[in-house]
């Protein structure tokens, strides 16, 4: 028994990170299921297509659906609402832009947090980390959720409001059965992922042409004067861009899985350039389609922008637009997941999470318990409904750690300029992007204090957080019996051994 529990404890030996210097060498015993000759670690399975799927199936998801209301609410005219979802759209296409030459010139899964600790070093690494983990996408993914469950309500409850606690039941349903799905394989996480892109597009565009039909039907008195009324107060208008912004988040997730990308250098710009030009055209044609059925009044009376409209043009059809919308948000759903789970593997990878998340599922090939945690997280966020307040919580966290990751691209340019870049973008882009993100940071600290003022206090608590458990090396013996016996456990129950070194 004492050899048996010796070599466990040998399977899950890691060297302590310290300073900015990259993880150790992991001894690892030939685990006792057999795995052919391969090496245990995640595979290059991803196409260019499921690239781009990744991309559009993560941005597409309750954004579209929920913000047109946050937008209207902060920009006060059809006119200006429109100009903030282009300028989203065009704000977001400068960002991916940048992270095509980050993520071309740092092939390393975990996107911003790769690049800030590439960059600056572990510490902002890991408040970038700690952000993603504690708000930004257990957060995501609850909003998506719930948008999900919301919908497919919608038709068994056209005259009343759903239930609440039918309709957090339905999201948790929704996250455990995706949970499930990534931690089985990575096949059928891309399959749901490429299906249900496409479902959400149909349903896009379904709007799109009602859209059209509608114009040609003389349907424009909602455009006319399309300016009156427009907000003036910065503040609020700020606040409106996070709700756009919302709908346009997800577009730097392929960076998170670069790894598993095929051909990275050429497969990467194509797949961003192409999903953030397809989003954008998608996400302004939608919204003026709405306006030539809904009335702005309408909008901010009702989250459920889509159902109203096709109520007022399906007839008795209207419910095919609810199921269209959970497909979409579905599809969501599992883009976040599968995302966030390589964003907590590859943290733990670095030893700024706990081992155990580091560790791939032996016949699965799976980060089976990064996927599982990603989903505990989602299910806990899912105490509170209120869509709005926690979409401000994630703005402000989201492009406070997104325009640091920019700030890295030009911090790399000044220290380290002979360092290999298969695209150079022109320096006057990162700078852009700078100057908004700070207008993006700054001004909700005026307009929303008591949200914004939150989302920073939850990400100054990872500070004594990085302090105890990834500075301080010469913790109490008894705390490291324990942590090891608890990653020795959770690798037997989950029979997960840690990634073989990959070659340089």
């Amino acid at each position: 028994m004492a050899s048996n529990e010796a070599d466990d404890k040998k399977a899950v030996e890691m060297a302590p990170l310290t300073g900015g210097d990259k993880p150790a060498n992991v001894s690892v015993e030939a685990p006792p299921v057999a795995v052919d000759s391969d090496k245990i670690e995640l595979k290059q399975k991803l196409s260019l297509l499921n690239g781009i799927t990744v991309i559009v199936g993560s941005i597409i998801g309750s954004g579209i659906f929920v913000s047109p209301k946050g937008v209207l609410v902060g920009t006060g005219s059809v006119g200006l609402a429109l100009v903030v979802w282009v300028l989203s759209g065009i704000y977001s296409m400068i960002g991916a832009y940048c992270y095509a030459e980050l993520g071309t010139a740092i092939v390393r899964s975990g996107a911003d947090y790769a690049y800030l600790f590439e960059a600056f070093g572990p510490f902002l690494a890991f408040l970038r980390l700690w952000v993603e983990c504690m708000i930004v996408r257990p957060c995501s993914q609850a909003i998506v959720a719930l948008t999900f469950a919301y919908y497919v309500i919608e038709p068994l409850f056209p005259d009343c409001t759903q239930p609440d606690d039918a309709v957090r039941l339905l999201a948790a349903v929704c996250i455990l059965v995706l949970t499930f799905v990534n931690c089985a394989d990575v096949t059928w996480a891309t399959r749901v992922q490429d299906i249900f892109t496409y479902a959400k597009i149909l349903a896009l565009a379904l709007i799109i042409i009602t859209g059209f039909v509608q114009l040609g039907r003389g349907e424009y008195e909602h455009f006319q004067n399309a300016f009156e009324d427009s907000e003036t107060d910065i503040g609020k208008i700020s606040l409106a861009f996070y709700s756009g912004l919302f709908a346009y988040n997800g577009w730097n997730y392929l960076n998170f899985v670069i790894e598993e990308l095929k051909d990275p250098y050429r497969n990467l710009p194509k797949a961003i350039w192409i999903s953030i030009c397809m989003v954008t055209s998608i996400y302004t044609l939608t919204n003026i389609a709405y306006f030539t059925t809904v009335s702005p009044s309408e909008v901010l009376g009702g989250a459920a922008v889509a159902v109203m409209f096709s109520k007022r043009l399906y007839g008795f059809m209207w419910w095919i637009m609810p199921i269209f919308v959970s497909l979409s948000t579905f599809g969501g759903v599992n883009g976040i997941l599968f995302t966030t789970a390589r964003l907590f593997y590859v943290g733990a990878r670095e030893g700024h999470m706990p081992k155990i998340l580091s560790m791939v599922q032996v016949q699965r090939l799976t980060p089976l318990p990064s996927v599982l945690f990603m989903g505990f997280l989602s299910l806990l966020y899912l105490a509170s409904s209120d869509m709005y307040a926690l979409i401000n919580y994630v703005g402000f966290a989201t492009w406070l750690s997104i325009g640091m990751a920019i700030v890295s691209l030009l911090y790399l340019r000044h220290t380290r300029p002979n360092m290999p870049r298969p695209i150079k973008v022109h320096l006057v882009w990162p700078i852009i992007y700078t100057i908004v993100t700070v207008y993006l940071v700054v001004l909700p600290l005026y307009a929303s204090p008591v949200q914004t003022g939150i989302g920073l206090a939850i990400i100054c608590t990872g500070i004594p957080v990085y302090l105890i458990f990834v500075v301080w090396q010469s913790k109490p013996q008894a705390f490291d019996n324990f942590m090891d016996k608890m990653t020795v456990f959770l690798q037997k129950v989950l029979i997960v051994v840690p990634e073989e070194k990959k070659e340089q």
